[in-house]
Formats: structure tokens, C-alpha cells, sequence
């Protein structure tokens, strides 16, 4: 993977966690709605219950006393066996108190009931409602909760003439066993579900992540010096279909930038090289026409001299037409370089081969490796190690001896080759005129030997560079690709 170094999860890990935490978070909200659902359920049940049940003893409670005008010392002679009837067939105990709260009849025995008289605070609050008025209490030996609900009983001319109590217990954790059954078997369908998440989330995010992790190396691999990146050919309808678009549009606008830029360059430098060649050629033209204007004007055919001033102006004329062709010569190697011949050789003996033509001069040559394969044109490297030794042999200091360190080094994936010397070193201002074809900062020469190492440099996608002190020397700096 490309991707080595995070700072954090990575997108893949993002994209596969973020899926199964919505997972989890669905099965446990859902679980615990369904918890509150079942005891809202339970309740509203219990509530249900009770209302019917108290609305069925109340209206059996009032059909047995609404024969009579009846009060509340008839009660127990009344319900004598009414209430035993009413009991069993609600399934419920009854138990009824005079309006003071004492006790007057119930189907229990009498000896079972615990509350002989009902607190005041109860009372009031029964006899002055209308309604059932209920309290909450927990039973522990029955380990249920119990609804204590009291109403009044009136007779057939709606005065109140007793206190019905009827405890009512219900065991709100049945709503926990039914959830318990619920979590049995969702259990196992939960498990099916993130086994599947887990499944779909790394399919999705590592698709994800690849094409993502695809357009980023072709990215990266696009410079100015490419000569044809190829589009990403994507064909899915999604967000990403927005992102190849624009990396396909900018790849159409660098090359049209580049073509722009291209002409733009070789329009620049070829002006640039006119004028230079011109004033190459004026040069050996003149003094050429100051020769022969001062031979036609002394010629004397009767001078006895006159074969040896002949033969003079031959050779300063040969001179100066050999001078013109050198200079012809110079600029059409420049215009035309040899076409790459490519191989692979040992680029330590090679460079050793070349520099060991300048014999008078102390050159020295390290290497961090023994052995660093490249492949390239042997006439390139020739020319760029010769120019660069070349312009460092020119460039020596008269007041002290004159050092050439020639360093070879493999970082990684890059070949760094560095020419240094320790003469007389260029301004910092010229730095970005010394690849221009016409620059030269010495008495004679066309300034066109680091313009075309720059442009072998280039064509193998490398880079050259200078750094330079004055009175301390020079060095430049050539960075090319590891290509085998």
C-alpha cells in the first residue's frame, strides 16, 4: 500500500468502524426501545386490568345493595354471602370498612387481614373524592407490586355508606421475561446481522479506499515533465465520478499549458539564440573587413613584400572563417543532440572512465556504493560529467591549488551527482541565468554547455542544480531517477 504513515485511522479503518458502530448502535437502540416499549406495554396492561376489575366488583358491589334503602349496619348482613359469590368470581379479595375506616366484612377470614382500620389521611382523601384513589406499596412476600384502591359503596339513593378496599397484585416482571425471550432470538439474528456488517464494511471500504488510493498515485505521478499522463477511466455513477472528471480536465489543461509553454520556451530561445549566433558571426566579420580594406588600400604590386603580406591576410582570414565555422558548429550541436542510445552499465566506472581524462587536475571521486546500476546514454553522461569537470577546471582560484570532489550517492530511489570545486564561485544573482544558451561569465566560449546538460538532464526526468559561494567555490547538483 502507498498509504504507510497515518495520523490516526486511516480511511479504510474509518469507513469499516463508522459502519459497525452504526450497527451496534442500531441493535442497542433497539433493544432498549423495545425494554421501554414492553414495560409501558406492561403497565398500560396492569393499568387496564385494574380498572376492570375494580369497575366489575364496584357494579356487582352496587346490584347487591340497591334492593334496599340500605345503610351501613346492613351491610354485613347483606353481603353476607354476596361477597363470597363477587370474590370468586372476580378473583379478587374484597374487603369493606365503615366510613370511620373500621373493618365490617370481607371474604377473608378475619384473622388474615392486616389493616383492621384504614389510616385517616386515607379516609379523608377517599371521601373526598368521587373516584378510585389508588396507592402503590410492594409486597415482599409475594416479592409483586400491589395497587391499593379504595372507593366508596353507595346505596340506591347515592349516599356513601362504606369503604371498599381491594388490594390488587401484579408482577411487573413478566414484561421482563417476554424481553428476555425477545433477546434470545434477536440475540441470534444480531449475530447473523454483524458478521454481514463486518463483511459489507470492509468490502466497501477497502473498495473504497482502493480507488481512492489508485487516483492518488496517478496524482502523484503527474509533473510538468510527463509527456503523456493518461486519464482514469471510471465508469461508476457516484461521488468519486466527480473527482476523475476533474483530474481528467486537469490533465487536458497541463497539456495545453505545457504545449503553451513549449512554444512559448523554443520562441524564446531561438530568438535568444539569433542574436547570439549573429553576434558570434559579427565578431570574426569585422576584423575580416578591416584586413582586406587595409590590403586593397596597400597594395603595391611592385612591392618586393608583397606575397609575404598576401599569405598574412590568407591566414587571418582562414582564422577568422574557422572561427565562424566552430561557432556554426557549436550551435548546431546544441540545436540537434544524438538521439538516446539506452543501456544499463555500472555508473561508478564509468564516471571514473571519463574524469580520468583530466589528468592535471586533482579530482577526486566518492561513492556511498560500490555498485550503482543505471540506465541511460553513456554520450549523455560523457557530456554532462565533461561539461560540468570542464567548467570547474576553468573556474580555479590563481591564489590557491584547484580541488575537484566528484560525489556519487543512491538515496533510495534517486542518483545524486554532485561536481564541486573550490574556485573563484558565481554571484548569487546569476543563479537563474547560468542555463540561458547565451550566458557565459567567461572571456570566450558561447555559453551553451550547461544549457544543454540541463536539457539532458531533463530528458531523463531529472534536475540539475547550483550552489555557489564567492571566493569558496561551487557545486552542482544533478538529481536523476533509479530506472533499474
Amino acid at each position: 500500500m502507498p498509504f504507510t504513515k497515518y495520523k490516526g485511522f486511516s480511511l479504510r479503518n474509518r469507513v469499516f468502524w463508522g459502519f459497525l458502530l452504526i450497527c451496534f448502535l442500531s441493535i442497542t437502540s433497539s433493544s432498549i426501545l423495545s425494554y421501554f416499549i414492553l414495560r409501558n406495554n406492561a403497565t398500560e396492561q396492569s393499568r387496564t386490568d385494574l380498572q376492570k376489575r375494580s369497575e366489575s366488583l364496584m357494579s356487582a358491589l352496587d346490584y347487591a345493595v340497591s334492593h334496599t334503602q340500605a345503610q351501613t349496619s346492613d351491610l354485613p348482613l347483606i353481603l353476607s354471602n354476596e361477597i363470597f359469590e363477587i370474590a370468586d368470581i372476580n378473583n379478587q379479595d374484597i374487603i369493606i370498612y365503615d366510613l370511620e375506616g373500621k373493618f365490617l366484612i370481607s371474604n377473608k377470614d378475619v384473622n388474615l387481614i392486616a389493616m383492621k382500620k384504614i389510616p385517616l389521611e386515607v379516609i379523608n382523601r377517599v371521601l373526598k373524592s368521587d373516584r378510585r384513589v389508588d396507592f402503590q406499596t410492594y409486597d415482599d412476600n409475594t416479592d409483586s407490586n400491589v395497587t391499593s384502591s379504595y372507593m366508596l359503596l353507595k346505596n340506591n339513593m347515592l349516599e356513601p355508606i362504606a369503604i371498599v378496599y381491594f388490594p390488587y397484585y401484579h408482577n411487573d416482571s413478566s414484561y421482563v421475561s417476554v424481553f428476555n425471550k425477545y433477546l434470545n432470538y434477536i440475540f441470534i439474528v444480531n449475530i447473523f446481522v454483524i458478521a454481514f456488517g463486518i463483511w459489507l464494511s470492509w468490502i466497501i471500504s477497502n473498495n473504497l479506499t482502493k480507488a481512492v488510493t489508485k487516483f492518488s498515485d496517478l496524482i502523484n505521478r503527474i509533473t510538468l515533465f510527463e509527456n503523456n499522463p493518461q486519464p482514469i477511466r471510471y465508469y461508476q455513477n457516484d461521488e468519486l465520478n466527480q473527482l476523475v472528471k476533474a483530474y481528467n480536465k486537469m490533465i487536458l489543461q497541463i497539456k495545453e499549458q505545457k504545449e503553451r509553454l513549449s512554444f512559448k520556451e523554443k520562441e524564446e530561445a531561438w530568438r535568444e539564440m539569433a542574436k547570439q549566433v549573429a553576434h558570434e558571426v559579427k565578431n570574426p566579420l569585422t576584423p575580416m573587413k578591416l584586413t582586406i580594406q587595409n590590403f586593397e588600400r596597400k597594395f603595391d604590386p611592385a612591392d618586393p613584400e608583397i606575397m609575404e603580406k598576401v599569405k598574412r591576410m590568407s591566414k587571418t582570414m582562414v582564422d577568422q572563417i574557422d572561427l565562424v565555422a566552430t561557432v556554426a558548429n557549436a550551435f548546431s550541436q546544441f540545436a540537434q543532440l544524438p538521439d538516446k542510445n539506452n543501456e544499463q552499465f555500472e555508473l561508478n566506472k564509468e564516471i571514473k572512465d571519463i574524469i580520468r581524462i583530466f589528468s592535471d587536475e586533482k579530482i577526486y571521486f566518492h561513492t556511498n556504493r560500490n555498485k550503482i546500476m543505471v540506465e541511460m546514454d553513456k554520450i549523455y553522461l560523457s557530456r554532462i560529467i565533461t561539461n560540468l569537470v570542464s567548467n570547474a577546471q576553468q573556474a580555479s582560484d590563481d591564489e590557491r591549488e584547484n580541488i575537484i570532489n566528484v560525489d556519487v550517492e543512491q538515496r533510495q530511489k534517486r542518483i545524486v551527482i554532485t561536481v564541486e570545486d573550490n574556485g573563484v564561485g558565481i554571484p548569487e544573482e546569476l543563479y537563474g541565468r547560468i542555463f540561458e544558451p547565451n550566458f557565459t561569465s567567461k572571456s570566450s566560449g558561447m555559453g551553451l554547455g550547461l544549457t544543454m546538460v540541463r536539457k539532458m538532464v531533463q530528458d531523463y526526468q531529472g534536475e540539475i542544480t547550483v550552489k555557489s559561494e564567492i571566493g569558496k567555490g561551487t557545486t552542482f547538483t544533478i538529481l536523476l531517477p533509479t530506472n533499474v
